[in-house]
């Protein structure tokens, strides 16, 4: 976990310069397609999928290793051989897991949270999952691990596939001519994040387009139909946590109200969307029924609240590059206290995007952590050692950061209701 602590170190600035660069192009052409809390939302999502992956809170049940020793015709050292057969392996896992994750009830509430935004920009592509906390798809590795691939190859492959599906989360950028036929392009990502009923549960491929075309999930962007974003579901809230675990609820609710033993059990392994019979009218649930006239959520915001929220999400970035930087010096179990400060911060920072009379609780609950965390180490995880002002920084940021929620909560939400920005 280390190692890919030190990754991410390297990747989180080149995503914020390209998400800031795509934000910049929108409003030059004026057709800014990233509205600023939009992008927080989904930037903060990106932070605790990528603490939670740093901290290893997931289980695999087989493990390739495992896989390997056991099935392995062959063991290759790592080469060009080696890394190409692994890419290639890892896009056709790719594909079926994602795939299984549109189709099945309960894989889909693991991968709400990435169709979650009402937009299609580069920050979305930051939006993965907390709630993947377990691994199922092991075996769709069999073909790499009996061709011997070593799990050293996989797992350096395996974030540099997840990293190279960034790109096209565009509107920017449009068909790109002979490309399309090979490599997945923002024009057929547009088409899988679309809510349109032509275009849902199509182009599930990640890198390599052809595994739709030979499996029959392909679907060309039309011109006709301008692709809608979203899920037809919607989340209505910025709050990433609360996203990752919305469809699960959902679900269990459902189970436990179902009058027959059968819908109980069988209820998770449905089609994505499946309810028990006349549910939607005994227990409704907000659905899109016109992709062309819906409200999306949360537009109308206070130019403070906003650029606040701006500041928030990069601050919190600066906490988590120290714990990415920082794993082996911070050592256990403080990392896992550190980790628990960070998911604090983002549910605190959302629960105040989200306008939510909880706000002012959750920062309450970051202002006492982060003291108790002083007063306990003496520090703030050995920041003293770089720098010896860290404690009052950081009890001077969480000191301000709960009077700003005091503030938003009892003044701005209440005197600032007309006036209002949308990016």
């Amino acid at each position: 976990m280390e190692e890919y602590g030190k990754i991410l170190i390297i990747a989180m600035p080149v995503f914020l310069v390209l998400i800031i660069i795509e934000k910049l192009y929108g409003i030059y052409k004026k057709n800014d397609t990233a509205p600023l809390i939009d992008s927080v939302s989904s930037i903060s999502s990106g932070i605790t999928n990528s603490v939670k992956d740093v901290l290893g809170l997931s289980i695999t049940f087989i493990s390739y290793e495992w896989l390997v020793s056991k099935i392995a015709f062959q063991h290759l050292e790592p080469s060009v051989l080696s890394y190409f057969i692994a890419f290639f392996v890892i896009d056709f896992y790719g594909y079926w897991s994602h795939r299984l994750a549109h189709q099945i009830n309960f894989l889909w509430n693991k991968h709400a949270i990435h169709h979650s935004s009402e937009e299609f920009n580069l920050a979305c592509a930051l939006r993965q999952p907390i709630a993947s906390l377990v691994n199922l798809f092991t075996f769709l590795l069999i073909p790499a691990a009996l061709l011997g691939v070593p799990a050293s190859v996989i797992a350096i492959t395996l974030p540099l596939h997840l990293f190279l599906q960034f790109w096209y989360h565009t509107k920017h950028i449009k068909k790109m001519g002979f490309v399309e036929h090979i490599l997945v392009t923002p024009s057929h990502h547009r088409v899988h994040h679309a809510i349109n009923p032509e275009y849902l549960d199509k182009n599930h491929s990640q890198i390599f387009i052809f595994w739709d075309k030979l499996f029959g999930t392909f679907q060309e962007e039309l011109d006709a139909v301008p692709p809608v974003f979203g899920i037809t579901r919607p989340a209505h809230t910025w709050n990433p946590i609360k996203i990752n675990f919305q469809h699960l609820s959902l679900l269990i609710k459902d189970a436990w109200r179902a009058p027959k033993w059968s819908d109980k059990l069988t209820i998770w392994f449905r089609p994505t969307g499946w309810r028990p019979e006349n549910f939607e009218e005994k227990y409704p649930v907000h659905k899109i029924e016109n992709v062309y006239d819906f409200e999306k959520y949360g537009i109308q915001n206070s130019p403070k609240l906003v650029y606040w929220s701006v500041l928030q999400v990069l601050i919190t970035l600066l906490f988590v590059s120290y714990l990415f930087d920082n794993i082996a010096k911070i050592g256990l179990p403080a990392i896992f206290i550190y980790g628990f400060y960070i998911f604090a911060t983002v549910y605190s920072c959302a629960e105040l995007m989200d306008k939510s009379r909880f706000a002012v609780l959750w920062e309450g609950i970051r202002l006492v952590s982060a003291i108790s965390i002083i007063i306990f180490y003496g520090d703030w995880f050995g920041l003293n050692k770089v720098f010896f002002l860290s404690n009052y920084i950081v009890l001077a940021y969480a000191c301000l950061s709960f009077l700003a929620a005091v503030y938003f909560a009892a003044i701005d939400f209440k005197t600032n209701q007309t006036q209002y920005i949308t990016s």
